[in-house]
Order: C-alpha cells, then sequence, then structure tokens
C-alpha cells in the first residue's frame, strides 16, 4: 500500500479489513498470526518537540534523516494531538489511556497515582504480562515517575542541569556552566553548545543506557522506554548540528510578534501573555528569533541522531522484525507565532498536534502517511492490541491498529485537548474534528471562543466564529466540548 494507491486497491483492502472481522480475527491477529513470540516494543519520546521533521515538510527545513527513515519503514500520523500542551499532563495521559478530565493531573507537579493508586500504566501492563521494562530518560514527568511501571530503570545525569555535563560551551564561552545564581528567565534564554557528539549530556547517556539494555535484554520480550528532554530549553546540541542551518535564510512566521501577541478577532484568553519556555519576560527581536530557531532545530537534529544509535543497535542484533518502534512528542511548540515561544497554554495546532511514528511489522500500511484525526491517548489501547494483551478496566480510548493497516480508512474519533492554569479549573477545551479546530475559553465559552479553517487558513490567523454560515457546526463542536468538560469531577 502506498499514497498512490488507486480507488479499487483501497476498497479491496478494506474489504479484506472487513472479512477478517466477520471471522472473528482482528488487526492484531491479522499482523502477527505467522509468530508466537511476544513482539518487542521500543517506545521514543521526545520532550517540546513540534512537528517540525524532515518527513512532516518542516517549514525551516529540519534535518532529521533518522526519523524520516523510521516514518519510510512505517505509518506516520499526520494529524495526532496531545491532550494537554504540557509535559506532566500530557504523558500522563498517554501513559494511562484516560482522558486529563480523569487523571486530574492538571500541572507538572501531580502524580497520577496520587488519586488513583490503583491504575495500570502502560509499561506496567507490559511488566505484569510478562516483558522486561526498562527507562532510559524521561517517560513520565521528571522527579514524577511511576516506579510499579519498570522492572529497572538507568539513572543518568539531568538534561536540563547544565552542571551535570562533562563539557560545555555557552555561546562563545568556553568555560563550564552554571545554573547557579539564574533566575528561570535567564537559564532558559541561554543556547547550549556542546562540545564532541554532547557526552556527558542526559540525552547523550539516555542512548548508550538504551542500548546497554538493548545487548543485555536481545532474548527475551521487552517494553523499553527512552525519552529524550531535547529539544526543550535551553536549545542544546553540539556544534556540527547548529552548521546545519543558516539563521539567516529562515523566513519568520507570518503572525510572529516581538512579545505574546492575540491576534485581531481572537479572544484575549487565547495566548497567555508571559512566555513560559524562551524569552520569558522580554521581547524578541527577529535576529535573535532566528538564532533560537536554528538552536531548537540543532537539538531536534542532535536528538534525531541519538534515536538513530538506538535504532542502529535495535537492527544490529536483529531485533526490528520483532519490535514495534513508537516515536512521539508529548505536546507541541510555538517558535515565534503570535510572539509564543512555549507551549504552555495554547490550544492552537502549535501547541498540540505533535509528530508520531508507529512501525509495527508487517503491517500493510507502513511507508504511508494517515490524514486522519487521531489523539496520543490511543497509544495505550493501540500498543496492547499490537501485543494481544488485555486492557484494564477504565481506558477511555480506542486503538488505531486498524489505521496501522488501512491508514485512509474511515475514522471519525475528534482528538480533544485542554488547558489549565490550576489543579481544578479547565482553562480552555479544544477540539480538532475534520478541518475544523474549535475552542472555548472558560465555563461554557464565557471568555471567548475560537473557530478555525485548517484548510483554508492553516497558519490560524482567522477566528471565524462569528460568521453566520458556521452556526451548525459550532452548535455541534460546543457541544462536544462542553461534554468533555463536564467529565472533569474535582473532590475539595
Amino acid at each position: 500500500m502506498n499514497d498512490t494507491l488507486n480507488r479499487r486497491a483501497f476498497i479491496e483492502q478494506l474489504g479484506s479489513a472487513f472479512a477478517a472481522t466477520s471471522l472473528g480475527l482482528n488487526t492484531n491477529q491479522i499482523l502477527s498470526s505467522e509468530s508466537k513470540v511476544k513482539p518487542n516494543v521500543l517506545f521514543l519520546m521526545s520532550d517540546d518537540m513540534r512537528v517540525e521533521l524532515g518527513c512532516y515538510n518542516s517549514r525551516f527545513g529540519a534535518k532529521t534523516p533518522h526519523l524520516d527513515a523510521l516514518a519510510k519503514s512505517g505509518v506516520k500520523f499526520e494529524n495526532n494531538y496531545c491532550q494537554f500542551p504540557l509535559c506532566n499532563p500530557s504523558r500522563t495521559s498517554l501513559l494511562t489511556g484516560r482522558h486529563p478530565t480523569t487523571t486530574r493531573v492538571l500541572g507538572n507537579r501531580t502524580a497520577f497515582r496520587d488519586y488513583h493508586p490503583d491504575w495500570i500504566s502502560l509499561p506496567q501492563l507490559f511488566k505484569n504480562n510478562g516483558y522486561k521494562t526498562f527507562r532510559s530518560g524521561k517517560i513520565f514527568h521528571g522527579g514524577i515517575e511511576d516506579p510499579l511501571a519498570w522492572s529497572d530503570v538507568s539513572e543518568s545525569p539531568s538534561s536540563d542541569d547544565v552542571e551535570s555535563f562533562d563539557k560545555i560551551k555557552t555561546g562563545n564561552n568556553k568555560n563550564k556552566a552554571s545554573s547557579k545564581g539564574l533566575d528561570k528567565a535567564a537559564y532558559s534564554d541561554r543556547i547550549v553548545i556542546l562540545e564532541g557528539n554532547g557526552e556527558g549530556h542526559g540525552d547523550f547517556t539516555c542512548a548508550d543506557h538504551a542500548i546497554n539494555f538493548l545487548r543485555k535484554n536481545k532474548d527475551n520480550p521487552f517494553f523499553l522506554g527512552c525519552g529524550f528532554v531535547k529539544p526543550h530549553s535551553p536549545p542544546t546540541a553540539p556544534q556540527r548540528f547548529f552548521d546545519l542551518y543558516n539563521p539567516d535564510a529562515f523566513i519568520l512566521p507570518e503572525d510572529f510578534a516581538s512579545t505574546p501577541t492575540v491576534p485581531p478577532g481572537f479572544p484575549s484568553s487565547a495566548i497567555r501573555k508571559r512566555n513560559a519556555d524562551l524569552f520569558i519576560g522580554r521581547p524578541s527581536n527577529p535576529v535573535e528569533a532566528r538564532k533560537v530557531i536554528q538552536a531548537y532545530l540543532a537539538s531536534i537534529s542532535w536528538t534525531d541522531w541519538n534515536i538513530g544509535r538506538v535504532i542502529a543497535e535495535l537492527d544490529r542484533l536483529n531485533l526490528r522484525k520483532n519490535t514495534i518502534i513508537v516515536f512521539v512528542a508529548d505536546h507541541g511548540y510555538h517558535l515565534g507565532e503570535k510572539g509564543k515561544w512555549s507551549k504552555a497554554g495554547s490550544l492552537f495546532e502549535m501547541g498540540t498536534r505533535v509528530p508520531t511514528i508507529i512501525a509495527a511489522p508487517k503491517a500493510l500500511g507502513n511507508g504511508t502517511s494517515c490524514n486522519q484525526i487521531t489523539q496520543s491517548v490511543s497509544l495505550y489501547p493501540t500498543l496492547a492490541e499490537l501485543c494481544g494483551l488485555d486492557l484494564p478496566s477504565g481506558i477511555e480510548s480506542s486503538s488505531i491498529t486498524h489505521l496501522l493497516n488501512y491508514p485512509r480508512a474511515p475514522h471519525n474519533d475528534p482528538a480533544f485537548s485542554v488547558w489549565s492554569e490550576d489543579s481544578k479549573t479547565l482553562y480552555g477545551v479544544a477540539i480538532r474534528k475534520g478541518k475544523w479546530r474549535y475552542a472555548e475559553y472558560g465555563p461554557n465559552g464565557r471568555n471567548g471562543c475560537m473557530l478555525l479553517d485548517l484548510e483554508r487558513d492553516p497558519f490560524e490567523l482567522n477566528n471565524v466564529v462569528s460568521h453566520p454560515e458556521n452556526k451548525s457546526i459550532i452548535k455541534e463542536l460546543s457541544l462536544s466540548v462542553r461534554t468533555y468538560a463536564a467529565k472533569l469531577k474535582i473532590s475539595i
């Protein structure tokens, strides 16, 4: 199956899928009927990585050869969305198979087990089914891990603690950097250039530990969680990855602004007034902006290089044929769009759309793209189905395994994303359905609404919520987001 699949062939393939269903076969049986060996899972994550990869037609020309190659060997999901544009709530949703309205994790300081001690997380499900589960790097949130999930973990230097790096130069200063005495704004605006290949940095060590795990456990079924922190601020990479990009060649976004700026016609709640990651408390300018974009892209390319190291070892050990590889980012990111340099608070495409690739051996759709609307919370049931594991009760999402075989098959589920500034209230709820992105801010939209037609307006410049011809779709989407928001139950 490829992107030029004609209508007749597609109908024939769908007919096969429906025939298999009528015979009582599930998609997992179609994928793995020839093997009695449990498939392995290599679960790769990146932090703060927006859809800025070569295989996603990066607007800034990102160089990501290893992830591009993974996309060619699997199914690339063009429209996958996180459930919360912030690390901990997003990862919690993904790794528990439940929406933030149920997890009640609405910030970076809450562990889901504080509310739900009996839930079975995704890696824990594999552990309970005889898999060796291993974490290298950041899978849950920094400082908020799930000890019940892992058979073992690697302990490496924190990727954001500059004092843990062996050799660093910051800007043109080759002296060892120190974070002591720096406030968050000063620290986050720094561009960190690593010497060599980045040895001593947590992300380099993350790949090393994952490689060592593969060598020691190649003969047993495993779930390997390998989580890279970059391109999270401060943007960090060895010099040669900076050299891949000429910042003077970048064309800044159409809605670039020096400070967070609400576009005309949008509710004021749509953009937080202060950036959370870069240019905190101060304006940007075109020259600085281009240099930061260069550094962000260098961080992506270095992450891609580290991911390539892990996949290369998987191939060297001849494990690819029985290993499901997943790559996903926890949320999106703004690089100056609407003056924003962060993810926090964004219910726009840039804040919630995430790169997602699933390479499952023998999946009929491998090498193609899926344009259907999907959401990260569906990864839990999808991996469980692919590996033949029974789901625990309470999982709120549906598997997208059928899209691995038939990426153009009907799939009408919308994607939801929420934002909150505290642990008890949703400040905004967004839905992506078809060509529409709709969001309401405040209870029942009392702080304003936005409707975007992404086919006509891919850069999200025009709020068409007041256009009379859109009344019907607004009524439908408003009911969906209010029903979704009502699921949040807080016990005080």
